[in-house]
């Protein structure tokens, strides 16, 4: 994907929001901040540890990255808290 495709497909997505599909299939809307709870010790924070994301990224190669306490980490190291 070039950047301008990327940049296309950023406009109708907010750094603010994200979509969840729950455990019974329900779509829900999840707004920064949200907490979540670590899977395994990244960077400065600690298994089981409750964070706050603070904003939701997307790299060039569409991976999701979770902004928390301003240090980037990819999605899949967290479990959301609803």
């Amino acid at each position: 994907m070039n950047k301008n495709q990327l940049a296309e497909m950023l406009k109708y997505s907010s750094p603010n929001i994200i979509y969840v599909v729950t455990w019974n299939n329900i779509l829900k809307q999840v707004f920064c901040p949200f907490k979540v709870r670590v899977k395994n010790d990244i960077g400065e924070l600690f298994r089981n540890q409750i964070a706050w994301v603070e904003e939701v990224k997307v790299t060039p190669e569409l991976k999701t990255v979770y902004i928390i306490n301003g240090s980037a980490y990819y999605y899949y190291h967290f479990d959301i808290i609803i």
